[in-house]
């Protein structure tokens, strides 16, 4: 049931539908088959096609391969059309990116900063504002993603780096409300529609970086909580140990996992969101270390797999590495651990498709979000003039982050 009562509200109900699919598939996918997916008439398509090039939404170019016949086209987002500014907060550097309608992603700047609000959020704020500016009526919006708990909409909390009840679109000083989220709960949010969690009815997602975080996502949407800090199974005490965590809990699992328990295992300093280099030579260069973290993520997710029955269990950040490298030490610590009823089909336990962006990606995702209503394209129409502003430079894409790993 779509609620349109009149042949308007259907066609606006179409447009967005349309929009939708370009959008999820990545804008790979002919137009023939959208028409075929979305169940519409090969003239409507034509018709819902031509009014969104005309408001500068979509772009269509011929497929690279095609039938015999006329070519296949393919709709795109429009040279001009709509952008999500997206930006991943780490705890030692920021990325900010320009995103499009299909997924395309152009990096636009990536700086490191000195762990304060001020010195993360500032700079932040003015790269985003000048960007805003530069692309003008084009931007629909953005969102920031952060290494920490996120309550009521922008009071972030990062307790190894001192932040505590940030307001981080304060911070920012951003025009528009930009959406604030967790790291973890925007790269499951990725998973879910560009990932291995995508068609997944319950799925559990673990990003590993400085420490730990994890979030369910239930048909494809993380589990936020009351307050949105839902995804803090990082700071339930899974493994057995007595340590103090900087959160304020005894016994965290994000202890015994990621960059600074594996600094601590060979006795480097760790903690404020110093050490990536060294904790990058550790995982390549420590056995002992590497075992140890990954014993302890393995523990934890038995836990987590008796509690929720995923599907699926998907790994991000220093996770992948821990599979690839530890795996059998993952699943032996793991295996132990499940109920009989859960060992005798345990979930798969993947790697992320989506490397170290899935987090600069559900940013993006949540600002497409906001804006694929029939509301959003609506006001986008009557806001959009005969000529748009400035492009992404697409030369300038890099494929650096900043934790050094590659993107996909």
């Amino acid at each position: 049931m779509t609620g349109a009562t009149t042949s308007g509200e259907l066609r606006a109900h179409n447009r967005v539908r349309l929009l939708r699919a370009v959008h999820d598939g990545g804008a790979a996918h002919t137009r023939s088959r959208l028409t075929r997916d979305l169940g519409l008439a090969r003239g409507t398509a034509s018709v819902l096609v031509a009014g969104l090039a005309e408001d500068g939404l979509l772009h269509e170019e011929p497929a690279a391969e095609h039938t015999r016949g006329r070519p296949t086209q393919v709709p795109g987002p429009h040279p001009r059309g709509p952008i999500a500014l997206a930006a991943d907060v780490r705890e030692d550097a920021w990325e900010l990116a320009a995103c499009e309608l299909g997924g395309r992603v152009t990096v636009l700047d990536v700086r490191p900063h000195d762990g304060t609000p001020e010195g993360a959020l500032g700079p932040l704020g003015e790269a985003m504002t000048g960007h805003a500016r530069r692309f003008g009526h084009r931007v629909i919006g953005a969102a920031v993603a952060l290494a920490g708990p996120v309550r009521h909409g922008g009071l972030v909390d990062i307790a190894h780096l001192g932040w505590r009840s940030v307001d981080v679109p304060a911070l920012l000083g951003f025009s528009g409300s930009p959406i604030v989220g967790n790291d973890t709960a925007l790269a499951a949010l990725a998973e879910a529609r560009r990932g291995r969690l995508r068609g997944v009815r319950v799925g559990l997602h673990l990003h590993v970086d400085f420490d730990l975080g994890g979030v369910l996502v239930v048909d494809g949407h993380p589990v936020a909580g009351a307050s949105g800090s839902g995804a803090e199974f990082g700071h339930m005490p899974l493994t057995g140990n007595e340590r103090r965590c900087p959160c304020g809990a005894v016994g965290c699992w994000s202890t015994d996992v990621g960059a600074n328990a594996l600094l601590r295992h060979v006795g480097l300093a760790y903690g404020g969101g110093r050490g990536r280099e060294q904790a990058e030579h550790v995982l390549a260069t420590s056995e002992e270390a590497v075992t140890a973290n990954a014993t302890a993520l393995g523990r934890g997710i038995a836990a987590l797999v008796n509690a929720h029955d995923p599907e699926v269990v998907t790994l991000s950040g220093h996770g992948v590495e821990l599979r690839e490298r530890a795996g059998q030490a993952l699943l032996a610590a793991c295996g132990p651990g499940l109920m009989a009823i859960r060992r005798d089909a345990p979930p798969r336990i993947e790697g992320s498709a989506l490397g170290w962006r899935g987090s600069l990606l559900g940013a993006m995702e949540s600002v497409f979000d906001a804006f694929l209503t029939t509301e959003g394209i609506e006001l986008w129409r009557k806001n959009h003039p005969d000529q748009g502003l400035d492009t992404p430079d697409r030369q300038s894409v890099t494929h650096s982050t900043p934790t050094g790993k590659k993107a996909p």
